[in-house]
Order: C-alpha cells, then structure tokens, then sequence
C-alpha cells in the first residue's frame, strides 16, 4: 500500500520512523511518501520537505510566517492528491494536519490521526472537525482515549512510543563514566539543557538555561543538540565560555547520566520523567503581557503544560511558564533539584507511578497492527 505520512517536529519524525519500521513489518509492499525528518528519511521512501522547513511556534512567529505557511498547505494538497496514497497518516502537528486531514478526507482518502492533537489542552471544538475528517485517531496517552470517546470519535490506544524508543536507545546498559569517556566529557555530575528542537526555542530558552552556569561551579553544563542543528548552530550561544558541551543523538543517554535537567514543555518533559531524571519544566513566548493573556485566559484550557503533571493530574515537577518564569525562580528551582535530597526523592517516587500509568513497549507495532488490520477491512469490503 501507499502511505503518506506528514510530521512537523522532532519528536514527530521519531515516531513516524517507528511507525514506518513496524508497518514494514505488515506491509511488505510499503511505500511511503512524507514530510518529517533524518529518521523517518532513514526508513526509506520518499521526503517532500524536512520538518525544520516548515515548523513555527508562538503567535507571532505563525503570523510573521503565514506566506510559507500557506505556501506549504497549497504544495501539500497538490502532492497528495498527485501521489494518491492508500492512507493519509497524519502525526501530530494539528494546525497543518487537521487542513490536510479535511482536503483529504474530501479526496477519498483514508485518513488517520496519530500522536492525537492536544485539543483537550487548548481548543475542545476541534474535536467535533476530527470526528467528521478522520477515520480513525490513535492515542499514545490514556486519558486522552476518555476524551476522544465523549465526542465520538473513532479511536485506539495502543501505548506510548516513548517506551519503544527508550527501551530500543543505542548504549543502553552503559554508566555515567562510560557515557562521560564516550563524549570526552568531565568527571562532573551533569546538568543536561533540552532547550527544544526549534530555533525559536533555542534563541528564547538556551540563554537563560546557561544564565545558570556561575551559580553551579561543581556541575557541568551540558546540552541536548537538536536534530536538525549542528554543533556551529549552538556555538553563539556558547562564546566566551568552554564550559559547556553539546551532544547528539544521544538525548536520551543524557538524560539517564544527569543529576537534573532543564526543560522546555513538550515530549521532552515525558522523556526525562521516564528516564527518571529530576526536571524543571521552563517555557516562555515572546510577545510580552498580550501572549501571557492569550495563554494562559483563551488558549490553555488545561492546568499545567508538561506532560508528566497532565498524565499525573497533579504537580509532579514545577513548570515556569511565561510570567511565572525568571532567572531566579530557575535558580531556586535548580538548586532545589540538585542540593535538596527529600525533594529529589519525592520526584523520583512519582515518576515510578508515571512510569506504571504509561506501560510498557511495543506500541509502534500494536499501532501499525491496528492500522493495517483497519485498512484490510476497507480492502477486503471493497472486494
């Protein structure tokens, strides 16, 4: 069959390129056609555009960009319905991909939603357009299969690809001082900086992040290089300081070998509470008091932004979020993390019970079980 797969972000492209393998595994006649990154262009198949292309975040980086946005929507309506695919596999990525599930749903194309849009977060109507232009949704957390199902929605829970990859992560087995002679790195416990994937990201949070560096002389500082970046990317942030490292493909390697991290909301905030390292959750915008009001009174629906405190339905790990954010809540926070045993421990405590709630690996294969099973049915009904 003809698949045809579109993610917008990091975390995205990881998933997609899971889901691609095991589909695979299915599918001996596969063939995919996508937009994502590195690692589903591993997997084989054809790349319309790289996800580092075609992501913007915040409110006034998608108004000042709202040409290519738009640019991109023509060219991808255009390519899908050049490329006719069997099924549309859309990952994540709601403001692009809920156009596109509607334009292909109008095309007769089949569509499915994986890494469910986080409508439940920030605009509930949305559910109502996913019921009427996706044929199926595929959650990768539980409580979202609870919400999907009050609207009628079509939906499947098989899991959260975070375990396949984490229990499928090169160096598995290794020890601090195995990681550390690996990356030629000091004999120094680790604070690991995940200031995001994007550059709009980076150029708000990793500033900030390495503020912290005077204040915490018995650590080193060290940073998770984005994917689609590259060490010279990182290295004005870095002048005049050869104290900090960068290291790549390894996020998760990092994360294990760190006494604390700082952390911008998304998946990451889930990685590091699986691979049980103590966390500051830290997110800021630019637009000042006008995107603070936007956030927190229209957009945000839900009462925390990391998806450790949402699974957890409780405060698990403290989140600075716009106004809520300054150098010195991040220090106090930090040095909690790194001096404060009991507090360490109690974090520690939770993300056991976090662990439990999402289970175990093996769903990128029950997710493309699923989807091969619902697309035989359309197959066999057609004959």
């Amino acid at each position: 069959m003809k698949y045809y797969l579109i993610a917008g972000e990091a975390s995205g492209d990881l998933h997609g390129a899971n889901l691609m393998r095991a589909l695979k595994k299915q599918d001996a006649l596969a063939h995919f056609r996508f937009w994502g990154g590195d690692l589903m262009a591993a997997e084989g198949g054809q790349q319309v555009k790289h996800y580092r292309d075609t992501a913007y975040m915040g409110f006034f980086e998608v108004v000042t960009h709202l040409p290519a946005i738009f640019g991109n929507l023509r060219f991808c309506r255009q390519d899908l319905a050049d490329y006719d695919p069997d099924v549309v596999i859309l990952i994540d990525y709601p403001g692009f991909n809920l156009r596109m599930a509607r334009f292909a749903k109008k095309a007769g194309i089949k569509v499915f939603y994986y890494i469910a849009p986080k409508i439940w977060a920030w605009n509930t109507r949305r559910a109502h357009k996913i019921r009427k232009y996706v044929d199926k949704v595929f959650t990768i957390l539980p409580f979202e299969t609870d919400f999907y199902g009050r609207y009628g929605v079509p939906v499947v829970y098989s899991g959260n690809p975070l375990m396949d990859a984490i229990e499928n992560r090169p160096h598995k087995h290794e020890d601090f001082n195995d990681f550390t002679e690996r990356n030629k790195l000091a004999d120094k416990p680790i604070i690991a900086l995940l200031a995001g994937s994007r550059r709009q990201e980076i150029d708000r949070m990793l500033p900030d992040m390495l503020a912290m560096l005077p204040y915490f002389p018995e650590f080193q500082f060290v940073i998770a290089g984005a994917p689609s970046f590259k060490e010279a990317d990182y290295a004005p942030y870095l002048e005049g300081t050869t104290e900090v490292s960068v290291v790549f493909g390894q996020t998760y390697n990092l994360l294990e070998q760190s006494h604390a991290a700082l952390v911008t909301s998304g998946t990451a905030t889930l990685e590091a509470g699986l691979l049980r390292c103590p966390q500051v959750v830290c997110y800021k915008m630019w637009g000042g008091g006008f995107t603070d009001f936007m956030a927190k009174k229209v957009i945000i629906k839900v009462p925390f932004i990391s998806l450790v405190n949402l699974i957890m339905d409780r405060e698990v790990v403290k989140e600075l979020f716009q106004s809520g954010f300054s150098l010195q809540s991040l220090r106090e926070e930090l040095s909690a993390l790194c001096f404060n045993e009991a507090y360490r421990k109690q974090m520690l405590g939770d993300y056991e019970e976090l662990a439990l709630l999402v289970g175990g690996a093996g769903s990128s294969e029950r997710t493309a079980s699923a989807m091969w099973a619902a697309l035989r049915n359309q197959e066999d009904a057609l004959l």
